[in-house]
């Protein structure tokens, strides 16, 4: 169990932190409003629109979330020449991230998330996207970014969400390059090829991620367990670290012991981008000098702070810091 001076001395170590993040950036759009009667046209609530919000999604969620925590992110992805790029570029700047390295392809639309909230519930989610591959002058253009940024990063933090901008060859290029350089690469998966990944330092999935990468179920901890362990065993040095929700996290690695940590207990509002926030935290835990278990255990807070939020949700460093200090001690349930 982790002292919480010693935890406090890591969070003193975030700021100053360079983290390159790559990957598919997201425009999430809220519609706020009160819904007290049913359509007459079909079975669905009313909506009255009282508000509408914007916040940076999927990976400039997780460059966001970085931002608050102190570091300073590069942000590599692509956008849309449209307003929603111009609406996500600004909710990035109002979080402290730049948007220098971000690639406009004229062919494709800024992927956007609406989601209407009444009372607190979300009714409905409107998706736009392309999922179509990155063209190849613009994957030229993001590796150009990605070798730029790289000379100035400690690491790369991979955030995937299948929209298309990770090529298996841009995804390649990073790895092999951060390898090269010396940097860690942290990387949020999607999809069941774990081979475009390998070369990664460490892996965080979920569970619901790591049965489409292993092809086994996982519904509950022993299955985590089992199929963390396949999946470890096909990616040598690489760790792998899962998010099982309410069971806390489980990390597996060759030359360690499992370890697994019990989640902070928490109201739960809204998981959207929870996992954002724990690759952001656990990747710059690492970076901070923290042991895995330190970097485990902040993670777990952090998560625990973005799930209490509606909406998606950056964790600031103050936020974390107090936290700390309220906690009950983290219970290790397994390490064998």
């Amino acid at each position: 169990m982790s002292e919480v001076p010693n935890l406090s001395a890591v969070l003193r170590r975030f700021p100053g932190q360079n983290i390159l993040v790559i990957g598919d950036v997201i425009l999430d759009r809220y519609w706020w409003g009160e819904a007290s009667r049913l359509s007459p046209e079909a079975p669905v609530p009313v909506v009255r629109k009282q508000r509408s919000t914007v916040r940076p999604g999927g990976a400039a969620n997780t460059a966001a979330n970085l931002a608050a925590l102190g570091a300073t992110p590069y942000l590599v992805g692509s956008v849309g020449t449209d307003r929603e790029s111009t609406e996500l570029q600004g909710a990035l700047r109002e979080c402290g991230v730049a948007v220098d390295f971000l690639i406009s392809e004229d062919t494709r639309p800024t992927t956007t998330k609406t989601r209407v909230i009444a009372s607190h519930q979300q009714i409905v989610r409107v998706d736009e996207e392309s999922v179509a591959p990155l063209a190849g002058d613009a994957e030229d253009r993001a590796r150009e970014a990605i070798a730029k940024c790289l000379e100035k990063a400690k690491a790369v933090v991979v955030s995937d969400y299948a929209k298309g901008f990770l090529t298996p060859s841009l995804l390649h290029f990073a790895i092999a390059r951060a390898g090269r350089a010396g940097k860690r690469v942290f990387v949020d998966p999607k999809g069941g090829d774990y081979a475009r990944y390998q070369g990664c330092y460490l892996m965080k999935p979920n569970r619901l991620e790591l049965s489409i990468l292993t092809g086994l179920p996982v519904r509950d901890h022993e299955e985590t367990v089992e199929a963390g362990n396949r999946l470890s065993a096909a990616m040598p040095g690489t760790m792998i670290l899962v998010t099982e929700g309410v069971d806390g996290m489980t990390l597996f690695a060759e030359s360690r012991a499992m370890e697994r940590l019990a989640s902070a207990p928490r109201q739960v509002y809204d998981v959207t981008g929870a996992g954002d926030t724990v690759l952001a935290t656990l990747a710059l835990a690492i970076c901070a000098g923290a042991s895995y278990r330190e970097a485990m255990e902040l993670a777990t807070e952090a998560a625990a702070i973005a799930i209490s939020t509606m909406g998606t949700a950056t964790v600031t460093l103050p936020q974390l810091e107090t936290a700390l200090h309220d906690r009950l001690p983290p219970v290790v349930l397994e390490k064998v």
